[in-house]
C-alpha cells in the first residue's frame, strides 16, 4: 500500500574521520507517523518493526554492516558476511546518539569508528503512519518486493575519510 501521510524521505550523510553523521528529513506533516515512545538508548533488536531508520554500508570486501536507528533512541548493528548471511552483533566502540525532532520530522544520528575507506551505502527507512499504513523507503529497491539487504541498494558512495 503507498503511504497516504508520507511525501517523500531524503538523507544527508557526512563523514569526518571515523565519525558518521546523517540526518534524516521525513516530508510529512508533524504528527503523522507512529512513533515509538522514548526509551533508553540501548542496542534493541527487532526495531524494524515500527518506524526505523536504517543504513546499510559495505566497504571493500564481502561482507556489510547494518545500523538501525528507532525515534525511541534504541539502536541495532549488524556484521553480514554476504547477503543475509552470518549475521552477529557489531560492536560499536561508543553507542550512536540519536535525536528524533518532532517539529520538523526526522532522524539525526551520529556512528563512531566507521572505518576509513569508501563506503557504498544502502540509506533506508521503514514507516508507519498513524492509522497502519507502513512504506518501504530506499535509494533503490533492488526487485518488485522491498529487500533492503539486496546488493542493488547500495548506490550511495560515501568517499574515504579526510
Amino acid at each position: 500500500m503507498p503511504p497516504r501521510a508520507v511525501a517523500g524521505l531524503t538523507c544527508t550523510l557526512l563523514r569526518h574521520g571515523d565519525l558518521l553523521d546523517i540526518r534524516y528529513r521525513v516530508e510529512a506533516s508533524p504528527g503523522a507517523l507512529l512513533l515509538p515512545p522514548p526509551a533508553e538508548p540501548r542496542r534493541t533488536d527487532g526495531l524494524w518493526r515500527s518506524t526505523c531508520f536504517e543504513l546499510f554500508a559495505k566497504g571493500g570486501g564481502q561482507g556489510y554492516s547494518e545500523f538501525n536507528f528507532a525515534p525511541s533512541s534504541q539502536w541495532a548493528a549488524y556484521r553480514f558476511t554476504g547477503r543475509r548471511e552470518g549475521m552477529a552483533p557489531l560492536e560499536m566502540p561508543v553507542v550512536p546518539s540519536i535525536v528524533w525532532d518532532d517539529e520538523n520530522p526526522g532522524l539525526s544520528a551520529r556512528l563512531h569508528g566507521i572505518a576509513p575507506g569508501p563506503l557504498w551505502c544502502g540509506v533506508t527507512a521503514v514507516l508507519q503512519e498513524k492509522g497502519g499504513t507502513v512504506s518501504y523507503w530506499a535509494l533503490r529497491h533492488g526487485g518488485n518486493q522491498p529487500d533492503f539487504h539486496d546488493p542493488h541498494c547500495f548506490v550511495l558512495e560515501v568517499p574515504p575519510a579526510d
